[in-house]
């Protein structure tokens, strides 16, 4: 028996008790969702994981900016949010070079031309958390706008609110340059 147990210190099982109580019930509420809604939902975040993600870096900021989307879009719970954003993150990690097409194509199919302008709204939102979307990730964005049939113009009226975040529209710092003679 450890001495921390022993003078009753040792809380790590009954923290791990709560935390896998939490787990389960936000679990039994995302397994209660309506199917198609959910999978429109896993969809829909997998695909922001792969903007964040496409850098093969996900911010803190870019984690924090999906995990509020979902909120505010899935109109799911916080805790929610976290569990599927983290899900989101995990497949694409694991399976993002051969699942990216396929679950894009999926999200082509269910989601409305509205929806998909908002996603593309989403994806730059996440791309520019950290304040510079870059090139990699604005590529990213216009690979995903195209497998969703996103008419050329549409993708540069949203991407154009973002001018401001583009890396490649941004001033890099160099030599002053000097003026002829």
């Amino acid at each position: 028996m450890s001495i921390l147990r022993f003078l009753g210190l040792d809380q790590t099982r009954a923290a791990t008790a709560v935390e896998t109580d939490t787990i389960r019930k936000i679990t039994q509420e995302l397994n209660a969702l309506d199917p198609e809604r959910a999978k429109y939902i896993a969809a829909f975040s997998y695909i922001l994981s792969r903007v964040a993600r496409a850098d093969l870096n996900i911010s803190p900021e870019e984690t924090r900016t999906m995990e509020r989307i979902i909120v505010e879009l899935g109109r799911l719970s916080e805790e929610q949010a976290i569990i599927v954003i983290q899900m989101a993150k995990s497949q694409n990690i694991l399976f993002g070079g051969t699942e990216d097409f396929l679950i894009t194509r999926e999200f082509n199919k269910m989601a409305t031309y509205e929806q998909k302008l908002e996603l593309l709204e989403c994806l730059f939102a996440v791309s520019a958390a950290d304040q510079s979307i870059s090139t990699v990730e604005d590529n990213e964005i216009s690979r995903i706008a195209s497998e969703l049939r996103i008419e050329h113009r549409d993708f540069i009226a949203v991407r154009s609110s973002f001018r401001e975040h583009l890396a490649v529209l941004k001033e890099k710092p160099g030599p002053p340059m000097s003026k002829p003679s």
